[in-house]
């Protein structure tokens, strides 16, 4: 196992491999958007991660971007290779796939699925 310097990371990558994600291409996104960084060299600046559950299964497969608070929905290889090349390098979010993005709070695009609230009313 390896401990990574992340003092150079500007993105950090949290691809879900839980079971609805791995069963909506989890694996071959998550290799896509390693492979998308390796080809533009951006290792030192972009992170990734595999989880277990990000909590959004009906959105499968969910990739979360750090520090900016982004949640995508049904992510692909190719769209993650977009992820990579225009949110990650370029700073232009993929609008099409957005769920949530942070503004002192996570806000809901209207994108994705309408979850459960842990809130006791």
């Amino acid at each position: 196992m390896s401990t990574w310097d992340l003092s150079t990371v500007k993105h950090h990558v949290l691809i879900c491999n839980g079971g609805s994600c791995l069963k909506k291409m989890g694996d071959e996104t998550t290799l896509a958007i390693r492979d998308e960084i390796a080809l533009h060299g951006a290792e030192g600046l972009i992170h990734t991660t595999r989880t277990r559950c990000n909590g959004r299964c009906e959105d499968a497969c969910v990739v979360t971007v750090y520090p900016q608070g982004v949640w995508y929905k049904e992510m692909t290889p190719e769209s993650g290779r977009r992820l990579v090349r225009e949110h990650l390098l370029e700073g232009r979010p993929l609008e099409d796939h957005m769920i949530y993005t942070y503004e002192d709070s996570f806000v809901p695009t209207g994108k994705g699925r309408t979850g459960v609230s842990r809130i006791k009313q």
